[in-house]
């Protein structure tokens, strides 16, 4: 499996350009991988502004990335803001919400669990309390989203129920050191592929970031990884093979502890 990260700046609340931008990437990309990763919510930033920017899962971004998908012949993955309306005319539910978008026609959402409360995300998003394991092209794949890399039992590979694990975000500059460690360290204790793909430039709230996208073997090794500060992709090439391999020469799978995940709103 061919998987590309797509390291870029992000034009801030202009899905416009954004898409345009995007699009004159993904040219280059044409038959050349089977899977392209952009950051969280790379068509507006990482906004509070969710009233405004919101779009259900059948709006413009997610009906053009599904058509460029198919025209492409490549999965996405990435994050975006996403609304739903409450039933008889409640207010709206707002999401950070995952995508992974297949060229075969299908769509698979995730919705950020462990919102940033630093950034005020908690006070503009819900929360989501499902985490799917999406099947593709004989892999499992988990989606998280930025802040997520922090909780490592969310992200808990129990029974190899994944073999990639792919971490969309906005990470800032002064964490940077963080996001390089939680991303290694995924990989080891999931004895799995993890691709993780952040941003650079500035945001709306001149918060800087500086990339760090790469991604990373199940022991560990660089695979591929793109310059900071630079807009930028890369190529990995991933064995199936190979990590079942390594999982069975070495099964510390087998002694994990085992535990169960609340999915009680009210705890959250």
């Amino acid at each position: 499996m061919r998987i590309s990260i797509l390291q870029t700046d992000i034009v801030w609340e202009n899905k416009q350009e954004n898409l345009r931008r995007l699009h004159e990437k993904l040219e280059t990309l044409r038959g050349t991988t089977e899977i392209v990763v952009l950051p969280e919510t790379f068509s507006t930033g990482f906004s509070m502004n969710t009233a405004s920017l919101a779009e259900p899962t059948t709006g413009e971004t997610i009906t053009t990335l599904r058509r460029w998908s198919e025209e492409y012949r490549l999965a996405l993955a990435g994050s975006f803001i996403a609304n739903e309306t409450a039933p008889e005319g409640g207010k709206p539910s707002y999401y950070n919400r995952a995508f992974f978008l297949t060229p075969e026609g299908d769509a698979y959402y995730y919705d950020k669990r462990h919102l940033f409360r630093m950034g005020h995300e908690t006070e503009h998003f819900t929360s989501g309390y499902q985490r799917p394991i999406i099947r593709y092209r004989g892999w499992n794949i988990l989606l998280l989203v930025c802040y997520d890399l922090r909780f490592p039992v969310w992200s808990r590979n129990r029974n190899n129920e994944y073999d990639l694990l792919i971490c969309v975000a906005n990470w800032p500059v002064p964490r940077r050191k963080v996001w390089d460690i939680l991303l290694q360290a995924r990989a080891l204790e999931n004895i799995s592929y993890v691709c993780g793909v952040n941003r650079i430039g500035r945001d709306g709230r001149d918060t800087p970031h500086c990339g760090g996208s790469a991604v990373y073997s199940p022991k560990g090794e660089v695979l591929a990884t793109v310059p900071d500060d630079k807009e930028a992709t890369a190529t990995a090439s991933l064995s199936l093979s190979s990590l079942q391999e390594f999982r069975q020469k070495f099964p510390a799978w087998k002694d994990a502890d085992g535990f169960v995940i609340s999915s009680d709103n009210s705890s959250r």
